[in-house]
């Protein structure tokens, strides 16, 4: 499936779907290749701006934020092919949102307060100084708040 057609989808379904496929693709883009605690970490991240409020007012706007994650940078005809990794990336989606429906001081956090993240093979960004909250396979997770 296209990634163009499968945002468009997002923008006809029930919220808690939408926020789901959202996340979901955002963890295929960014970090299909990763062990599931790489792939938590991502989702986590994008949970943890929700909850700051200052990137959009549903999952699906944060993560197609302008330049913010692959969603918004991604061509539009990308096709998701790999069947296998869209299926875990779907189920870390899940398990991403069920633990962030905890309260939160019983949520298990893989990257705590972490807000961004980098790969290590991506070009440097400015935002990217400091000691990181964690490295979890190519991406470093940084606390921006």
């Amino acid at each position: 499936m296209k990634l163009g057609l499968l945002l468009w989808m997002t923008s006809v379904m029930p919220q808690p779907i939408a926020d789901q496929t959202c996340l979901a693709a955002t963890v295929y883009l960014e970090a299909r290749g990763e062990s599931t605690r790489g792939q938590m970490a991502v989702a986590e991240v994008g949970l943890h701006r929700l909850d700051q409020g200052r990137w959009g007012k549903n999952l699906c706007e944060v993560l197609k934020a302008p330049r913010q994650f692959a969603l918004s940078i991604t061509s539009k005809n990308y096709e998701i092919d790999n069947l296998e990794a869209w299926t875990k990336a779907w189920m870390v989606a899940s398990s991403a949102r069920n633990v962030w429906l905890l309260p939160e001081h019983l949520r298990v956090r893989v990257v705590p307060g972490a807000s961004h993240f980098v790969a290590s093979y991506a070009e440097p960004q400015s935002w990217a100084m400091g000691r990181p909250v964690a490295i979890i396979g190519p991406h470093r997770f940084y606390s921006l708040n």
